[in-house]
Parts: C-alpha cells; structure tokens; sequence
C-alpha cells in the first residue's frame, strides 16, 4: 500500500462519506464496470446502459455500502444482479408473448385474411378443428377465446380454476395437431 492509498484510508475511518464524495469514488470504478458488464451483454451499448443502472443503483442505495468493505466487488455483485434481473424479465416477457400468440385471434386473423380464396378454407377449418373438441374443452377454450379469465370460466361452469386451466391446454393441443398445416405460415411452427 502506498502512502496515497493510506492517508485515503485513514481519511475514509475518520470521516464519514458525504453522497458526493460516495459518487465520486464509484465514478472512479466506471472504467472496470463497463469492462465487467461487456463480459454480461457481449455489447457496448447494453453495457452501457448496465454501467449507468449499476451506478444509480449504487449513488440511490449509497447509504447501505458498509465503509471499509470493498466498492469495487460491492459495485460488481450490484452490477451482476441487475444484469440478472433485467434477463428474467425479458425471457419471462418473451414467454407471456409467445404463449399468448399460440393461436391468438390476431394469428388466426392474419393467416385468415391474407388471401381471400385461402381464408375460406382457413375458416372452415379452424371451425372443423372447433366442432371436433369435446364439449368438456370447447366451453372452456371458447370462453378463454372471448376474453374470460380463468376464474370467470371457473365460476360459470362451476369447476375448479385449475381444471379449467387443463382443459383449456388439453383443447390448445387438440387444435394445433388439427391445425398443423398452417403452421409454416403461423406462429403456430414454433409450438407445434
């Protein structure tokens, strides 16, 4: 240790940290977190933005750094779980979306629409693929369809949410293997 870094010891023990000086010494670490968030998003711009969350993050929660623990790693672990968070919320924002798109209306409505002799054949297929569920899932799938919730279905049939929930999976299953012509042109290929 040299006698830079000792005197700016000393100083950190006797003094307690303004929120200037705290941000000042994390704008000090901005060069190793950019260079440790490139490891983490492969990319100069999303490591970036990683760096400036990172360092809100840390200048808002200054008050829970312990002085005298180590700012870079506590910089770093700061760093490493928002990159995490912001990684769940983008998978599980992609799954919503494709599972929502299964056989949405707007899916339907596309491969219905985009030719006008094929969507005759579309429609009476899909109404083919309708006619060939169960009462048991069509009511669920079909109530599903129109906007109802979960438990609005359970109430009206009187059942339980979670039967309504396979039903409504089970009828999914049927339709797509009854469907599965259109799946080239849909987004129904990613599932099927």
């Amino acid at each position: 240790m040299n006698e830079h870094q000792f005197i700016f010891l000393s100083y950190l023990k006797l003094h307690i940290m303004t929120k200037f000086e705290f941000n000042h010494l994390v704008n000090h670490h901005s060069v190793s977190l950019r260079s440790y968030a490139l490891n983490f998003t492969k990319d100069a711009e999303d490591a970036n933005d990683l760096v400036q969350d990172t360092m809100l993050k840390a200048i808002t929660y200054y008050n829970k750094f312990k002085e005298g623990t180590n700012l870079k790693g506590w910089l770093f672990t700061i760093m490493k779980n928002t990159f995490i968070n912001n990684y769940r919320r983008l998978v599980k924002t992609n799954t919503l979306i494709t599972q929502s798109e299964d056989i949405s209306s707007a899916n339907l409505s596309y491969s219905a629409t985009k030719n006008q002799a094929e969507s005759k054949f579309v429609l009476g297929d899909i109404d083919k693929a309708l006619a060939q569920l169960p009462e048991e899932y069509y009511v669920p799938f079909i109530r599903y369809f129109e906007g109802y919730k979960y438990h609005e279905i359970a109430d009206m049939l009187q059942i339980p949410i979670g039967t309504v929930k396979t039903r409504i999976h089970v009828a999914r299953g049927i339709l797509k293997k009854y469907l599965k012509t259109y799946a080239k042109d849909t987004a129904l290929s990613e599932v099927a």
